[in-house]
């Protein structure tokens, strides 16, 4: 074997950088351990604050690009406002101020003098940016402004934040965009959650609900907000991106006003919507397993971990095949890219290399040794499932791209099959606690009051998650209060 025998000493360090809980047992613990040895982030020595590591950054900077060349062929253009927002223009909307007050961490010194006016660091940016945009819109000609956003934002507000789902501190891009009619405003609303489901299905290989927040839960400040759910394995529901149509509530608190066709003053209709780095977490909550993280094909950095087994008598000859593999396969385009692909010649066991890659979630490992020289082959493992397969080397590249697509599909899959799992619809409040209580997300019929959603949380501890855009029901009975609705909603516990 070339280079020394680390015996016990790598078995020992095998183990303290392994997963030591199953996911299906605790998955709490489960996440934390994996998202840090895996090393995808890390603590920082602000609460609630984490580090992206590169690996998990690196991700997110490809799911920049995938949301980013959308959004620009809709005409909607990137720009940058201030991380500080004077207090006065926080309060102009009294809703919006209202909900984020909790979550507003203020700036209130520079060095030892006070300032004259508080400054909040952004929780999101809808009031500095509209001071801007009621100065810049004064015709139907400066319509439609579509701009966009991306930063990071501040939200102080909750306990146990949890790397990823739950932090005070985190990145994504906020959309903010102005229209001359509501008809278009909405309009609007079909393409950007279009682009979430797109992204959340075909890259992130995760599974979803889209729906329309209840009145209660609606953005602070908008009309209405609709919503992609996604649900973890411990069936905990959390929320991905969303769509806020505010109507006309922004542009008559920040006087937002264009001159119509028709030479008639009015207010402007706007949009805000989001993506965040939240959706990294889902993601590696819904596939990751006991060994590690497991990244979806179409969103890795690196497809492929060649792994040759080397023996000082054939090290040479096996480390040139593996460089010929790695050049082959590292000019082949997947999903428009070429494949990322690295060789492992480490110092380490072919075990311990082994474990590594499947910590770190790497969709596909090529095992190469003397014998595969030998017989003109490759061994090609699957992250997700372990399968093992023996392969011709002519035949390695194709049959990459193969495996790559049929594990992106396989993981939307087993996410779909978590989901519709959680699911359990109900019509009285005596089944509705049954099934939370059985870790459940309850679709019941709901009345959408804010006081009767009230009375729900205190008795049950759950919240409103979405109502599907679509339904065709009769009259039903609110499964709280009894009053009489035609809408279901989905309910559960959630981050």
């Amino acid at each position: 074997m070339a280079g020394k025998d680390v015996g016990n000493s790598e078995e020992k360090e095998q183990k303290d950088i392994g997963i030591t809980v199953k996911k299906s047992e605790d998955f709490s613990e489960w996440y934390q351990q994996v998202i840090l040895k895996s090393e995808f982030a890390d603590y920082s020595a602000v609460s609630g604050c984490i580090v992206y590591r590169p690996e998990s950054y690196l991700i997110w900077e490809k799911i920049q690009r995938i949301v980013d060349a959308r959004l620009k062929k809709l005409g909607i253009k990137n720009c940058y406002f201030p991380l500080f927002i004077p207090e006065r223009l926080l309060k102009k909307e009294a809703t919006h101020l209202e909900g984020f007050s909790p979550e507003v961490a203020w700036v209130t010194h520079a060095g030892d003098t006070e300032l004259d006016e508080k400054l909040a660091i952004r929780p999101t940016s809808e009031t500095i940016m509209y001071d801007s945009f009621a100065r810049w819109i004064r015709s139907w000609r400066d319509l439609p402004l579509r701009t966009a956003q991306w930063n990071n934002v501040v939200r102080w507000e909750f306990k146990h934040p949890v790397p990823f789902l739950r932090g005070r501190e985190f990145l994504w891009v906020e959309g903010h965009t102005v229209f001359a009619s509501k008809a278009e405003a909405e309009h609007e609303g079909l393409e950007i959650t279009q682009i979430w489901e797109d992204v959340l299905k075909e890259y992130l290989a995760v599974a979803f609900f889209t729906g329309r927040k209840s009145k209660k839960e609606t953005f602070a400040g908008a009309e209405y907000t609709i919503s992609l759910e996604s649900v973890l394995p411990n069936n905990k529901a959390i929320q991905g991106p969303d769509f806020h149509h505010d109507g006309q509530i922004f542009a008559k608190a920040y006087d937002i006003k264009f001159l119509n066709k028709n030479g008639e003053n009015e207010f402007a209709y706007q949009n805000t919507w989001a993506i965040s780095t939240r959706m990294l977490g889902v993601m590696f909550g819904i596939h990751g397993d006991d060994n590690g993280v497991i990244v979806p094909p179409r969103v890795a950095i690196t497809h492929v971990a060649i792994v040759p087994i080397l023996y000082d008598d054939t090290m040479d000859q096996v480390l040139k095949e593996c460089r010929k593999l790695q050049e082959e396969l590292s000019s082949t385009m997947y999903h428009g890219e070429t494949l990322g692909v690295l060789i492992d010649d480490s110092n380490y066991k072919p075990g311990w290399k082994y474990h590594h890659w499947e910590l770190k979630g790497v969709p596909l490992r090529i095992e190469f040794g003397p014998k595969d020289l030998e017989k003109k082959q490759a061994v090609l493992v699957r992250r997700d499932t372990g399968v093992k397969i023996t392969v011709p080397l002519h035949e390695v590249t194709a049959k990459a791209k193969e495996i790559l697509d049929e594990m992106q599909e396989h993981l939307y899959q087993k996410s779909v099959a978590i989901m519709n799992t959680a699911i359990i619809t109900v019509h009285d409040m005596a089944a509705f606690e049954k099934a939370l209580d059985e870790r459940m997300i309850v679709y019941a019929p709901f009345c959408n009051s804010p006081a009767c959603e009230d009375q729900i949380k205190a008795q049950t501890g759950a919240k409103t998650l979405n109502s599907p855009l679509e339904q065709k029901n009769s009259e039903m009975k609110c499964v709280s209060c009894g009053s009489v609705t035609k809408e279901y909603f989905y309910f559960g516990r959630s981050y």
